[in-house]
């Protein structure tokens, strides 16, 4: 399946597919320095750009020929950096060709294409074909160096490094990932998170699972169609892998296909990944916090009621939790400083630096 999916999205380089476009309107001010090559033949279903901050790490998975990135480049400055990663050689060789393009108009160069599978971010594909030139692979001997080399290379020197960007963003490409290695694709997206980092996923959900029988259809799964999760199992991927505070920030209110009587439909997620001290269930901190509503009740992550009005104490890993920006525009605390802002409100005092999406 990887395979069909490489052959149509390298044929949709050099031809514009209609068929695997979800409409999205993007800043118009940002397109104006791309070429159009990259506009045309880049696919995608959401805009996670609008969700990030100047200065910020950003790693775009299946960056394609490089519109989010060149978006995100102009987001987060001269001080950010955007890393894009992705496995089809021939769209890589449209963003990259057009990079220098883009860097020249807007002044600065902050953006580097990868090869790469993004469910396994720690092999770099391009350092691994250029190893297998030299050492071919003909007997079993050779199959075991091969695999030593892999091993050592994903630990000494991997594509991306652990806790090492502030942001990962993804544009209609992890539903193309196998079943099998999705559970992975989001462990990775996890690994390479700074502490306090997040992802901010635009993605095709299904209203319901999708049945094995469709799944098995190769045109359907390279169609970002039967490979998508539906809109639980989304959720709760970014749940599983470890992640809190995983909020819809967008769904679209119309389905983009509807296939067998499945709807299909584009959806955006911010997931932020907790530092290890919030995690902690450490002595009482003396501080406390009050669910603001609009709810009467609601259960956090950890399972732990909160009335609306009420106080409740915290010890001193929920008081680090909930100030952390992924909770924060939820709640007040009466025994410190007001924190403002939500996830994406990068206008309020607590949001306007790097962590915010």
């Amino acid at each position: 399946m990887q395979e069909i999916v490489k052959e149509r999205y390298a044929e949709a380089s050099r031809v514009k597919e209609e068929a695997l476009c979800c409409p999205v309107d993007y800043d118009p001010k940002y397109l104006k320095v791309i070429p159009s090559e990259v506009i045309e033949k880049d696919y995608g279903c959401g805009d996670p750009s609008k969700y990030l901050n100047p200065g910020e790490t950003v790693l775009d998975l299946g960056s394609g020929t490089g519109k989010i990135c060149f978006i995100a480049s102009q987001v987060v400055g001269p001080e950010g950096k955007v890393i894009g990663v992705d496995m089809t050689d021939d769209m890589l060789e449209v963003a990259r060709r057009n990079a220098p393009v883009v860097a020249e108009k807007i002044g600065y160069a902050n953006v580097k294409f990868l090869k790469g599978t993004i469910e396994d971010l720690g092999m770099d594909l391009e350092s691994l074909e250029k190893w297998l030139k030299s050492n071919p692979v003909q007997d079993l001997s050779g199959f075991h160096k091969l695999r030593s080399h892999m091993e050592e290379m994903t630990f000494s020197h991997p594509l991306v490094k652990d806790n090492s960007v502030d942001v990962v963003v993804s544009n209609c490409v992890l539903n193309l990932v196998a079943p099998e290695s999705k559970r992975q694709l989001f462990q990775e997206i996890f690994r390479v998170l700074k502490p306090g980092g997040r992802a901010v996923i635009s993605d095709i959900v299904s209203d319901t699972q999708v049945p094995e029988a469709m799944q098995a259809d190769a045109d359907l799964w390279s169609g970002c169609i039967s490979g998508a999760l539906s809109e639980e199992e989304f959720v709760s991927a970014f749940v599983d892998a470890g992640f809190h505070g995983v909020e819809i920030l967008e769904l679209q209110p119309e389905p983009w296909r509807t296939v067998n009587d499945i709807e299909f439909r584009s959806m955006t997620i911010c997931a932020w990944k907790p530092h290890p001290e919030e995690m902690e269930d450490e002595e009482d901190s003396g501080m406390s916090a009050i669910y603001k509503g609009p709810f009467w009740q609601v259960v956090d992550d950890e399972g732990c009621a909160w009335v609306r009005g009420s106080r409740k104490s915290l010890n001193r890993g929920e008081w680090r939790r909930f100030r952390s920006k992924a909770y924060s525009a939820h709640f007040t605390f009466p025994d410190a400083a007001p924190i403002g802002g939500s996830c994406c409100d990068s206008d309020s005092e607590e949001t306007s630096g790097t962590s915010c999406c």
